[in-house]
């Protein structure tokens, strides 16, 4: 353990990328960053950057990834909400290759669709919601598509 208190425990990651690697936990249970409250988040944030110039130091380290895995999809491997911080050397091996080699820049408009549609769901995230709820209820209907056949 490196670090703990009340809400939040810190220790080292038992498979790290390098030395130094620590995972920075809520002792509650959460298993992904869509459950935990947002106060809890802005907590384990707060202790990652706290730890991070500590880490780096102790690691002599040249860098540094704090990295959130939320879901299956996105390499979360343990069902309790985490964040890695992660010394980094040059040519230690790991990577998250960003830009990311398999996609290509999308037309601009998408790009403005996709921004739109996010600013709509942030002002309404009910809204949102029951549009998400209403194509999952109804897979050939897209968002904004009226309920009325």
């Amino acid at each position: 353990m490196c670090y703990e208190d009340r809400d939040v425990v810190a220790f080292m990651d038992i498979q790290p990328v390098n030395a130094g690697h620590v995972l920075v936990v809520p002792r509650e249970h959460y298993e992904s960053l869509e459950d935990i409250p947002r106060e809890l988040a802005t907590h384990l944030f707060d202790v990652a950057m706290q730890l991070a110039p500590v880490v780096k130091h102790v690691g002599d380290a040249d860098g540094l990834n704090i990295v959130v895995n939320s879901g299956r999809a996105a390499g979360q491997d343990e069902p309790h909400f985490h964040v890695h911080v992660i010394p980094r050397c040059d040519g230690d091996g790991f990577d998250i290759p960003l830009p990311f080699s398999g996609s290509s820049m999308p037309d601009r408009t998408l790009l403005d669709a996709s921004a739109a549609r996010i600013m709509t769901a942030l002002r309404d995230p009910m809204g949102a919601l029951r549009r998400q709820r209403d194509t999952t209820d109804h897979p050939g209907r897209r968002a904004g598509d009226s309920a009325k056949v």
